[in-house]
């Protein structure tokens, strides 16, 4: 863990913002919930970053078949590659698919000096 400058917050650096292609292939990483680990991702779409945890809201499967590829074919949608459940990405509501209404667990996430980092002190 890397303590940034100025914040006094423990954060993780997840990759460089160069990245991160508006609407494009996503980075995955690794978080801890509750003392086990679990798969995350990180976007950029409309210019900022978003970051969930990689598992769909109908069943508790990774979204993406392909690592990285969490967009669909319109590259304006989050989409479950086994379910079909598609998502905001700014929000994480499931907007279409089995499980309308529910959300991605949204993760927080920060991008500074061109590095994204991932904040797990403000996830709780």
């Amino acid at each position: 863990m890397a303590d940034t400058p100025g914040t006094g917050a423990a954060r993780i650096r997840i990759c460089a913002s160069s990245e991160l292609a508006e609407r494009g292939l996503g980075v995955r990483f690794a978080v801890d919930v509750a003392g086990r680990e679990q798969q995350a991702f990180v976007v950029r779409f409309h210019g900022h970053v978003h970051a969930y945890l990689n598992s769909c809201a109908h069943i508790p499967i990774e979204l993406d078949y392909q690592p990285g590829d969490f967009f669909d074919l319109s590259q304006n949608y989050l989409v479950c590659a086994t379910h079909g459940a598609y998502y905001a990405p700014q929000t994480g509501l499931c907007l279409g698919g089995p499980c309308p209404g529910r959300h991605l667990t949204k993760l927080t996430v920060v991008e500074e000096d061109d590095q994204v980092f991932y904040c797990p002190a403000r996830n709780g």
